[in-house]
């Protein structure tokens, strides 16, 4: 097998080993049947098999309550910026949105097609380099939505948002789901893309409260209510059949691992770990603000572009890839998602002190 290097990338990210060469296994033949999980009729006993495991393993990582639909949704997270607000905003209501980030503004612009928007909170005056305290909620708020992690910016929400009571809480969970415990009862709605911590990229977990299932828009195509998921077991149409194998796989290794408490642990390590190196460095700074930083997403700068540039350049030659940060912040970051390894930021690390002893 071709050697495998360190992948930092924000996403489609690295997947556990274990999980790829039980899916190496499964896509010739899925549990002795003789035919590949991209082979296998979505109505057939096999997959569906795959995928009640899948929605049982979700249910029991993410300590869903039985009152939640458990949907498989296609279009990427970006689609739910505007299937929520269609489901759930008509052009005489008000939803309020925390903008924290790119994907946040995202999501506000697609609600305004289709009511009015209420930006509770944000941090753009920093560039997003910060979660905001200042929050200032409408009154009767349809619902409340944020991006609990912040990929680009390198924030993330340490707990969720304080609503008022009665508020209908609604979270883009896409960039840290299932890294840490999570009260899901606390939602009415919350959805990820699968490319960071659950599997791969074209497949949207959704864990929705049933009645906010009955609530939604019922004069929109069938393909954009989130009641057509959930009476069909997400099977309206062919779902992403090896994308749900997968999430349940991953899932399966969560709990092999600890659980989310397990995650957490290993999540908090690794981040603290190159956090301190920063902290102490004479080189590298990170960019978000210390009560903000993102577990998963490390952003970082030398305040030098030339610097920034052989750093990322000499790490890719020795095997850390993916590194360069996005444009809005410049610099470097660091996705370490779930799967992401102790020994892989241990060899990370040493190779930051290594590289800043040659440039100080």
């Amino acid at each position: 097998m071709t050697s495998r290097i360190v992948n930092f990338s924000a996403g489609p990210a690295c997947l556990p080993l274990e999980v790829l060469q039980e899916a190496q296994e499964a896509l010739i033949s899925l549990n002795g049947t003789g035919i590949g999980i991209l082979e296998h009729s979505h109505r057939g006993a096999a997959f569906m098999a795959v995928y009640e495991q899948a929605i049982s393993l979700i249910r029991e990582v993410g300590s869903v309550p039985d009152n939640y639909h458990v949907l498989f949704v296609q279009g990427g997270a970006s689609l739910q910026f505007a299937m929520l607000p269609m489901n759930f905003l008509s052009e005489d209501q008000t939803a309020d949105y925390l903008n924290t980030g790119a994907w946040s503004k995202k999501a506000i612009q697609e609600a305004e097609r289709f009511g009015n928007v209420n930006v509770a909170a944000s941090s753009e005056d920093r560039n997003f380099c910060y979660i905001p305290k200042d929050v200032r909620f409408s009154e009767n708020a349809e619902y409340v939505h944020f991006t609990s992690n912040n990929t680009i910016f390198g924030t993330q929400f340490a707990i969720e948002p304080d609503v008022p009571d009665g508020a209908t809480l609604i979270c883009d969970a896409s960039s840290d789901i299932f890294s840490r415990p999570i009260d899901v009862s606390k939602y009415g709605m919350i959805y990820a893309g699968g490319q960071k911590n659950l599997g791969p990229s074209g497949l949207v977990l959704v864990l929705i409260r049933d009645d906010l299932v009955e609530h939604g828009n019922p004069d929109l195509p069938a393909m954009l209510q989130y009641r057509t998921f959930a009476s069909n077991q997400s099977m309206y149409n062919t779902p992403p059949t090896f994308g749900i194998y997968l999430i349940g796989r991953v899932c399966h290794w969560i709990l092999q691992n600890g659980g989310l408490d397990g995650m957490a642990d290993r999540n908090r390590m690794k981040a603290d770990q190159l956090y301190d190196f920063l902290d102490s460095s004479s080189l590298f700074q990170a960019t978000a603000d210390v009560d903000s930083r993102s577990q998963m997403n490390v952003t970082f700068v030398t305040g030098d572009p030339e610097i920034d540039s052989a750093f990322v350049n000499e790490a890719t030659s020795l095997g850390f890839d993916g590194l360069k940060g996005h444009r809005s912040v410049g610099g470097m970051r660091a996705s370490i998602y779930n799967a992401f390894r102790q020994d892989e930021m241990d060899a990370f690390v040493h190779f930051l002190k290594t590289f800043e002893a040659a440039h100080v």
